[in-house]
């Protein structure tokens, strides 16, 4: 799967780095090095450094650092393959993959976007001069929105006609339905997707046309949005975010990006000076969105109803900002607000609810407690119990502590009675033999959340002839969860090694780990994503060593080809589609490392 090997090497062998990165900042000559000011962090001292002749770059105000890839990745927030296909474009490198099916597929995408392209021409042209388009253009300027707004934009008009588009393209049938444009009716007919509706291009992050968001007029048919289908094949809602290719610059400047819940909500936040909002299409947010947010920002502010939404959506946060290092903060919008009207009518509002968002668990507490009766001692007593529920589904317990310090306060109750509950929430007693200082009634606390150590050792337990091949105590940085490891790989049998760490005076915590995850249900663990949440952490564990290493050492050429295969590794390893014999390379690179640098 990918790109071949080769012709990434051409790409970067044919990129001239000095005229890549001349376009975002200056360099002058210094000796044999290029210097100029950084353009990922500001400063008033260059401390840039380029190395044309070895085609790498490193600052030493923020250690960033890299290749061409590297480097147009970070400036065009573009994955590894866009990012090669970008450079490949620049120097007039004709790409190969790896799979003759890949290629295929990518110029049959590049064919149905171009196709989506003419429809947002198409459309648009419609909006601005076609006479029957003027209901859309008065809701619109309504709506604040003047014909500026529709160019910035790209918005458009479907008219109310069965087939005007379909006549306009002239695609086949095949490709009518697979851009997601039209469909084709019992007579043989082809008919268009979208009538009668305000029509919002959707981009994915490289600026191609994906699908369409359609809106009804006031007085229009139902529903309200009408969506490409996700049978196109260039257009899935769970991962493509409304808006994202203009936000991804600001975002990336700022390390931070805001999710709203409509596309006029996106327009209305960069109306307001707000240029870094996007939007789901009609769904939560998924996996995907968050997989796809974290490449560009890491931290994420909300800018809808999560008070709601926060009830159901607060472990699938907590698992995203740990499995992908994401921060999730919430705007508080004054109630019923929409962005998409805020904009006008109170911009600074909006601007200072984002500004001023609070930590998602935060928000929630406050929520739970404003909501409550703190004027009484039965009041304040609910409103802590109900506030200590929410603050035991965080798995860090440092950040637990001090919101159980923050509650007690509030509510005027002991602390200590707050941080007995959630942690009689958050454990469950695990039985074990008597000795090694225990008494009868003690138990061993074992903390319920998984992580992908304790999730691949969980596998390891059930199901070990799907993963055992493909593990290695290298990928284990817990020493909880190595011992567990090491014992199942000893014992061959998850009893027999509950037995033989329960005999081990130091095998308390790593017994009561594997007892626990023996009798949980494995059912849903698949083994790829489980491997791949593992692999990518040691090897972003290793990258950041080395880059301490090479810093220490002032020796970035030894140490970059290094770094930069692992960074690649991890960036490609939050991307879907993976068998588990693809991770193979990966792992068997770390295992030789490890073990080259211990011979050393």
């Amino acid at each position: 799967m990918g790109i071949v090997d080769e012709d990434v090497a051409r790409v970067r062998d044919e990129t001239d780095m000095v005229r890549l990165i001349t376009q975002h900042t200056q360099l002058k000559k210094s000796g044999r090095q290029w210097m100029g000011l950084c353009p990922f962090h500001g400063e008033k001292s260059p401390s840039f450094s380029v190395n044309q002749e070895k085609g790498v770059y490193y600052c030493f105000g923020c250690q960033v650092s890299g290749d061409a890839i590297d480097f147009v990745r970070e400036m065009e927030n573009l994955d590894f393959a866009g990012a090669v296909e970008y450079l490949a474009g620049r120097a007039g490198v004709t790409l190969r993959y790896t799979d003759r099916n890949e290629g295929k597929a990518h110029s049959r995408r590049k064919h149905l976007t171009e196709a989506i392209g003419r429809a947002v021409a198409f459309y648009h042209d419609l909006l601005l001069s076609d006479p029957a388009a003027r209901p859309a253009r008065e809701y619109l300027k309504a709506r604040g929105f003047d014909g500026d707004v529709a160019r910035r934009f790209s918005i458009g008009w479907a008219p109310d006609d069965w087939s005007q588009l379909a006549g306009h393209l002239q695609l086949s049938d095949g490709d009518l339905k697979a851009s997601g444009l039209g469909g084709i009716n019992k007579r043989g007919g082809q008919y268009d997707a979208f009538r009668a509706r305000i029509m919002f291009p959707i981009f994915d992050e490289r600026d191609n046309p994906v699908g369409f968001g359609g809106r009804k007029l006031p007085d229009g048919e139902d529903p309200k949005y009408r969506n490409t289908s996700d049978a196109a094949e260039t257009y899935s809602k769970s991962r493509v975010l409304y808006g994202l290719n203009w936000a991804k610059t600001e975002a990336g400047r700022r390390d931070e990006i805001v999710v709203c819940e409509g596309y006029t909500d996106v327009i209305g936040f960069h109306l307001a000076g707000l240029e870094r909002a996007v939007a789901t299409c009609g769904t939560a947010m998924t996996p995907d969105h968050a997989r796809k947010l974290a490449r560009f920002a890491p931290r994420v502010v909300l800018a809808f109803d999560a008070d709601g939404a926060g009830q159901s959506a607060a472990e699938r946060v907590y698992e995203w900002e740990e499995e992908f290092g994401l921060q999730f903060a919430v705007a508080d919008l004054p109630a019923d607000a929409d962005p998409g009207d805020l904009f006008q009518t109170d911009p600074q509002g909006l601007r200072r609810a984002v500004e001023e968002a609070r930590p998602f668990l935060e928000f929630r507490i406050d929520r739970v407690l404003g909501r409550g009766d703190l004027t009484t001692a039965e009041g304040r007593a609910h409103a802590a119990e109900d506030a200590a529920t929410l603050v035991a589904q965080h798995p860090n317990a440092l950040v637990r502590d001090q919101y159980m310090v923050s509650i007690a306060d509030r509510c005027r109750l002991d602390v200590e009675q707050l941080r007995q509950r959630s942690l009689n929430r958050r454990a469950a007693p695990v039985k074990r033999p008597r000795g090694h200082g225990e008494t009868a009634g003690d138990p061993v606390r074992i903390p319920e959340r998984l992580t992908p150590e304790t999730q691949a050792l969980r596998l390891l337990a059930h199901r070990p002839e799907e993963i055992a091949g493909y593990l290695s105590g290298i990928l284990f940085a817990d020493p909880t969860s190595l011992a567990v490891y090491r014992a199942l790989g000893a014992q061959g049998e998850a009893r027999a090694a509950v037995s033989a760490l329960n005999a081990d005076p130091e095998g308390e915590a790593a017994a009561a780990l594997l007892a626990r995850l023996v009798v949980e249900d494995a059912g849903d663990d698949q083994p790829v994503g489980v491997l791949s949440r593992l692999l990518s952490l040691a090897a972003e564990r290793l990258a950041v060593e080395l880059e301490a290493v090479a810093r220490r050492d002032d020796d970035l050429a030894t140490y970059q080809p290094s770094i930069s295969y692992l960074r690649t590794q991890v960036i490609q390893l939050r991307e879907p589609g993976f068998d588990i014999a693809d991770l193979e390379p990966l792992l068997r690179w770390l295992i030789d490392y490890w073990e080259g640098r211990s011979d050393a």
